[in-house]
């Protein structure tokens, strides 16, 4: 081949890989642009795609301290993770006391600022745990105290305060025992120290924490029981020797049983203690554990103990009597004595699987009917306890339909629908073309009046 042609050949050669290179440069940038206009539809069908939901639970919530209308059932984002020495606890039955009825009013010691979840005292099933938790896994079925924020669907307690329970002991009776029998025992037991042959003098033996003492006093031999509550109960209760109405001089009868004096007197109401002092015998034990002259607010608490006769320490001495006081809330929450009320509440457990202890339930409550379980507990009905079911329905609500003077009941939402479906016909009969006026319940036009709480919680 000749130099000119070889020349050639190169010059050919070079052309043509400078084009072959030219092309791949071409070509690469439009590969990418390909690339990323790919990814850009995968990110917008992504993004386009809605977000999983977080789920919600509700919560009986007091707004401020005062009556009925300022606790409303709220909602908010239910909670993923808990602390690493706490479980979350799906609630089957929650609690209702009377001292739900002070945190209302503001009438209790330690009270968390407004806004705040109500309820002390649940039970359910674990459904998350904490890391450093042991003795507890999701799926156990569980009681638990609280200090406030038992009142939801999904509640976080610290594991210390949560207590497993035996296979044979229903939600219901778990949350009726828990707090007013563990109560109980200790004002009998642990502080009142209660045996054989000695006489017991008990205020509103017809509710909660009543009948938890008259069924563990049961417990002990040849105890005498004397008792009060109001008329109406007086057919359901038994296992008092002797039972008074509230409103009667029951004092100058218990004298005239009992010349002598009683052992040991356990008050709930805090506006006995002149009253029951009076009662004891030599060694005699008063015991304060609950204060209803609270529902007045400050100033009816202030004009109670200016009134209150007071007791000298000197007397107590010369008279061979003991005055006390006691909080399982103080002592659980404040003083951090769990593992001593753990053994308590086991011994309350254990009691029950031996049939000892029946527990009674006066009624069941959806959190929408807070405002129901709260005045039944005013109003002295209940006998037993009284519980918060969040599976259960809200009662219906009573509507006057417009124009009729009628009322219907509401109980769903198509009924509901029905309702908007009769209105808007009604309007377009009379010529309207608006919307009908939202209706006012009978609850809601009447206005709030003080209440009166009584204790037989």
């Amino acid at each position: 081949m000749t130099e000119e042609n070889k020349e050639t050949s190169v010059e050919k050669t070079g052309q043509d890989q400078a084009a072959a290179t030219t092309e791949k440069a071409v070509a690469e940038p439009a590969s990418a642009t390909a690339t990323t206009e790919q990814a850009g539809e995968s990110a917008a069908t992504e993004s386009a795609q809605p977000a999983e939901e977080r789920k919600e639970i509700r919560s009986v919530l007091l707004s401020s301290f005062g009556g009925i209308k300022s606790i409303k059932v709220s909602k908010s984002p239910e909670p993923t993770s808990v602390g690493e020495n706490e479980v979350a606890i799906r609630v089957s039955a929650a609690g209702v006391g009377f001292s739900d009825l002070l945190a209302r009013q503001g009438n209790l010691v330690s009270l968390p600022k407004t806004p705040f979840t109500l309820g002390f005292e649940l039970a359910g099933v674990v459904e998350l745990v904490g890391s450093a938790v042991q003795d507890l896994k999701v799926g156990d079925r569980v009681a638990a105290l609280t200090d406030y924020n038992a009142w939801s669907d999904l509640v976080t307690v610290d594991a210390k305060y949560v207590y497993q329970l035996p296979e044979s002991l229903s939600f219901d009776d778990a949350v009726t025992l828990t707090l007013n029998y563990t109560l109980a025992h200790y004002l009998l037991f642990e502080v009142g120290h209660l045996h054989s042959g000695q006489t017991l003098f008990v205020h509103s033996v017809g509710g909660g924490v009543g009948q938890a003492i008259v069924q563990l006093a049961q417990t002990v031999d040849n105890v005498t029981i004397i008792g009060t509550a109001s008329k109406h109960k007086h057919e359901q209760i038994t296992g008092v020797t002797h039972l008074f109405d509230h409103s009667q001089d029951y004092i100058a009868e218990v004298r005239k049983l009992f010349p002598d004096g009683i052992n040991l007197v356990l008050d709930g109401l805090g506006d006995g203690l002149n009253k029951g002092y009076s009662l004891l015998k030599p060694l005699g034990h008063y015991v304060l554990y609950g204060s209803s002259n609270l529902n007045s607010g400050l100033i009816g608490a202030a004009k109670f103990w200016w009134h209150v006769e007071k007791i000298k320490p000197t007397k107590l001495v010369e008279e061979n009597r003991t005055i006390s006081g006691f909080s399982l809330r103080q002592l659980l929450f404040q003083q951090n004595a769990h593992d001593q009320v753990r053994e308590v509440v086991q011994k309350v457990y254990q009691l029950h699987a031996q049939g000892v202890l029946k527990p009674v339930v006066d009624s069941k409550h959806a959190f929408e009917d807070i405002a129901d379980a709260m005045q039944r507990l005013h109003e002295r009905k209940n006998f037993g306890k009284v519980i918060l079911d969040p599976a259960q329905a809200p009662k219906p609500k009573a509507v006057e339909e417009e124009g009729t003077g009628k009322k219907r009941r509401f109980s769903s939402k198509g009924d509901e629908k029905k309702k908007d479906k009769t209105e808007k016909a009604a309007n377009v009969v009379n010529g309207e073309d608006k919307p009908a006026e939202a209706t006012t319940t009978e609850d809601e036009k009447k206005p709030e009046t003080a209440e009166e709480v009584k204790t037989d919680a």
